[in-house]
């Protein structure tokens, strides 16, 4: 297994703990454990591959749904022992952020060739499935935070298109990739980082104009 591929099964793993942990906070049944930690676990690849018109990866690979189900298992039975559950989602969720980004990257780019395309798939990758996890579990949108989240994913996918279009071995590439991410993620986390939000300013008058 290279490290593409290992990125690609801690991702969705890290994902689908994320849907779990969503799930117990709202006291769901073990049937709303599975389907959430499923939908984040493969939810941004599925769309990536719909749109690059690749195989489904967790299809063509069935595994990853046993990862995700077996994931959402261990956070139902131990989900309890965790004081602050919301916050532990938040870090997982930075890694997978960090992981996919780089993964929705290389396929993107395997696949079209585009620089651009790599690094708007993973952007979608990364995103995509804690955006939905959060729509149906009712939680505060990673999307809708105020400190970065999809810029983060963003600087991921750059340095690792960059470094691989570069010729850099692509272990080192991924790696590259995966800690820029977690960095900027992390400090957002940590810090509070953010990108400078619109405001607003008075019309002009129509005399003005």
């Amino acid at each position: 297994m290279d490290l593409i591929q290992a990125l690609d099964y801690a991702g969705a793993a890290v994902f689908a703990a994320t849907g779990a942990l969503a799930a117990s906070r709202k006291q769901l049944d073990i049937i709303g454990f599975l389907f959430l930690a499923a939908l984040t676990g493969v939810g941004g690849g599925t769309v990536r591959d719909v749109i690059l018109g690749l195989p489904v990866f967790w299809i063509a690979q069935p595994f990853y749904m046993i990862v995700c189900g077996g994931v959402a298992l261990l956070i139902y039975f131990t989900a309890h022992l965790v004081e602050s559950r919301y916050k532990l989602l938040l870090w997982l969720d930075a890694m997978g952020l960090s992981a996919y980004c780089v993964l929705g990257a290389q396929k993107g780019l395997a696949s079209t060739g585009s620089l651009t395309v790599a690094i708007i798939m993973g952007m979608l990758t990364a995103a995509f499935g804690g955006i939905m996890r959060d729509t149906l579990a009712g939680e505060p949108s990673v999307l809708l935070r105020p400190e970065i989240y999809v810029s983060a994913a963003l600087a991921g996918a750059v340095v690792f298109t960059v470094a691989a279009t570069i010729g850099l071995p692509p272990a080192v590439a991924a790696l590259a990739g995966v800690a820029t991410a977690f960095a900027i993620r992390a400090g957002a986390l940590r810090f509070g980082w953010t990108v400078p939000a619109y405001r607003s300013r008075p019309g002009r008058r129509p005399e003005d104009i």
